[in-house]
């Protein structure tokens, strides 16, 4: 077995590590808009949720080059800046879109303009919702856990979700839940690889209690 020391191993070689080692992961298309009113957008898969009543999600957002400089990135800077965002869920058919987006253009550039995607008002949150993506969670700040060592430019973004849009063609109305295999989700896993979910299977939980086993 293959073993690794952290404190030996080279910052990317660990980013490559986590990266293929926890897959596949869900891609949360982030959209936002600044206090002067620019919109951005971009992927970002350190995603998960947190808790459900309140309905609340994490997902983690660095820093970029930008020329000689390390800066924050858009999305971050926007969350900051207006405490709000949307979570919007690709799916595997936007997978060249969702690389494109994720391009370092500049700041005063919209990747939803450049993206050809369709931008609509939130009910709630001042970021734009993406009219193509079947699911769109409306987010509000909660907290920013920063990590990192020496050096935290890694901001955790801790959020509730205050309003949830999902789409007709991909909701199951007598479960009340979304039905996978017609969301079609797309997930990253390393490098430059996409997932796909085609196949799904059930396994039922036990019932020790039915058994006669004591917990």
């Amino acid at each position: 077995m293959i073993e690794i020391d952290p404190a030996q191993a080279s910052g990317k070689e660990l980013y490559f590590l986590m990266i293929s080692a926890i897959v596949p992961r869900p891609i949360a298309w982030i959209s936002t808009r600044g206090k002067d009113g620019s919109t951005n957008l971009a992927p970002f898969s350190y995603f998960q949720g947190i808790t459900s009543k309140p309905p609340m999600i994490s997902v983690s957002i660095g820093h970029r080059r930008w020329g000689d400089q390390l800066v924050k990135k858009d999305s971050l800077r926007n969350i900051e800046e207006t405490g709000d965002f949307v979570v919007n869920i690709p799916t595997e058919d936007q997978a060249e879109l969702v690389t494109l987006s994720s391009t370092e253009f500049a700041p005063d550039e919209s990747e939803i303009e450049k993206t050809g995607l369709t931008p609509v008002d939130s009910d709630i949150v001042s970021a734009p919702r993406i009219a193509e993506c079947p699911i769109q969670f409306e987010c509000k700040l909660d907290q920013i856990v920063w990590c990192g060592k020496p050096k935290p430019l890694n901001g955790l973004i801790i959020a509730e979700v205050v309003k949830f849009h999902i789409a007709d063609s991909v909701w199951d109305d007598e479960k009340k839940w979304v039905d996978i295999e017609k969301l079609h989700p797309l997930s990253r896993l390393a490098g430059q690889l996409y997932g796909k979910t085609r196949e799904v299977f059930e396994v039922e939980r036990p019932d020790w209690a039915a058994k006669g086993v004591k917990a």
